[in-house]
């Protein structure tokens, strides 16, 4: 009973300290009221989760950059051409039809074209998804290291990655490439090379290439204007932050690679596990 008690008072002054953190940081850009990111100082007890070593190279939250390679298991399990797919498309033309990409992002593409189109923005086209480690070299080849990664190094290389275009014209300045940058993130998806982020990417502006990271986490880099690169440190720096959308909590917990045999997951949580490609593991618990 006495440690339980010691328990509780050491439970009650450290969510005291974090909810002071937060009043004291106030709206400095890691979130806006509905998406307010809190600062979590406890592990919840509950079933322990044994994750393996493939597993810290896995998931939605890979970063692959020039600096961090994908590993052959980084790859999407589900890839599958798109052609006379219309379910994975939603309405979307394809520049050609080898198109391929993980059946799971399409689907949420899908979702967010129809979403646009009920708001009149309906010239979606797909130039690119996933490619393997040959095509990428060939286009490595033939672009130069001014407008391709080498094999390996590219986000498409995992096949979480798609090149949306519109058929109007320039996507910077089409309905489709405003009505993305605005909206995508309501279903998972970033641009992953903005224009203020340059230095941070490595890559200059590319207003087509989106990648799937998955809710909360694409809102909380949206309204905190982080670049995928920015927000995996804030993780390893934070640990464990919450947000909510639309009235519903979530909870996303890193690992570093030692600390992984610690984690537990709230009994009754639904949850996901991915890798960050730098040897840490993020937990994200779902309402």
């Amino acid at each position: 009973m006495k440690r339980r008690g010691l328990l509780v008072l050491v439970i009650a002054l450290l969510l005291a300290a974090a909810i002071v953190k937060v009043m004291q940081r106030g709206d400095d850009g890691y979130g806006a009221a509905e998406g307010l990111i809190q600062e979590i100082a406890l592990r919840s007890s509950g079933e322990k989760l044994l994750a393996s070593e493939e597993q810290l190279y896995e998931g939605d939250l890979l970063l692959v950059n020039g600096e961090y390679p994908i590993h052959p298991e980084s790859e999407a399990p589900d890839v599958v051409e798109l052609s006379g797919r219309p379910e994975l498309t939603g309405g979307a033309v394809l520049l050609d039809h080898d198109i391929r990409l993980s059946r799971g992002v399409a689907l949420k593409f899908a979702v967010m074209a129809e979403a646009a189109a009920q708001e009149g923005v309906n010239r979606f086209m797909i130039s690119s998804g996933y490619r393997d480690r040959a095509e990428q070299s060939r286009l490595y080849k033939e672009k130069g290291a001014d407008y391709a990664l080498p094999a390996g190094y590219s986000e498409h290389n995992m096949g979480l990655a798609l090149d949306i275009g519109s058929t109007r014209g320039r996507m910077a300045d089409a309905e489709e490439g405003k009505w993305l940058e605005q909206n995508a993130a309501r279903y998972g998806f970033v641009l992953r090379y903005p224009a203020d982020k340059t230095d941070v990417t490595g890559i200059s502006f590319e207003p087509w290439h989106f990648r799937y990271v998955g809710l909360p986490h694409s809102l909380i880099m949206k309204r905190s204007n982080l670049a995928l690169e920015e927000y995996v440190e804030l993780l390893r720096d934070k640990k464990a932050v919450s947000t909510t959308v639309d009235g519903r909590s979530y909870e996303i917990r890193y690992y570093d690679s030692g600390e992984i045999p610690q984690l537990r997951v709230p009994e009754g949580r639904e949850y996901a596990l991915s890798g960050d490609n730098k040897g840490g593991l993020i937990l994200t618990l779902y309402p």
